[in-house]
């Protein structure tokens, strides 16, 4: 958990100052432009706000049905096949993607939009793919495996991007 954290950490400042120094590299000047700064905060700010939703609803949704018994409030030791969870298995994963590219925005660096947020998702997806699946794979077993030959990992449909904003009770 820790490790995740400090890539987070790591995502976000390295963003901030590799797309600072980036900037003043490709494109001097750009950050006196009012106007711009005011438009990319505005669409970072609708982008944090739909990550929070994102991750506040899944987050419930992992709550309310991944834990039997004692179990560590942010662990899960039920494979989640319902809500959201039941039309793509990283529906988290999806909202927090944004998360680099939302904050990009809000500080309105121009690299950092468009250059380093859109490699820190890939890493992200490679992150997913190379040690979360396997993780799931070991915890869950053919189960997880059964549920990952029938369920997308992403799901782009009206409907499926539709569940991400649906409420959770706990």
């Amino acid at each position: 958990m820790y490790l995740r954290l400090a890539i987070w950490f790591i995502f976000i400042f390295g963003g901030i100052f590799g797309g600072i120094y980036s900037d003043s590299v490709f494109f001097p000047g750009i950050h006196n432009n009012l106007i711009l700064h005011i438009i990319l905060f505005i669409i970072g700010a609708v982008l944090i706000f739909i990550v929070m939703k994102i991750s506040k609803n899944t987050g419930r949704t992992l709550a309310k049905y991944g834990r039997k018994g004692n179990v560590k409030k942010l662990d899960t030791n039920v494979l989640v096949k319902d809500g959201i969870y039941a039309y793509m298995r990283h529906p988290m994963h999806l909202g927090l993607m944004l998360f680099p590219l939302s904050f990009a925005f809000l500080t309105g660096i121009i690299s950092f939009i468009v250059i380093i947020a859109p490699l820190e998702i890939i890493l992200m997806l490679i992150m997913i793919f190379t040690i979360e699946e396997p993780e799931a794979i070991r915890k869950f077993g053919d189960n997880y495996r059964n549920y990952k030959n029938k369920v997308p990992a992403f799901c782009f449909k009206f409907s499926c991007i539709k569940k991400l904003f649906e409420s959770v009770k706990k």
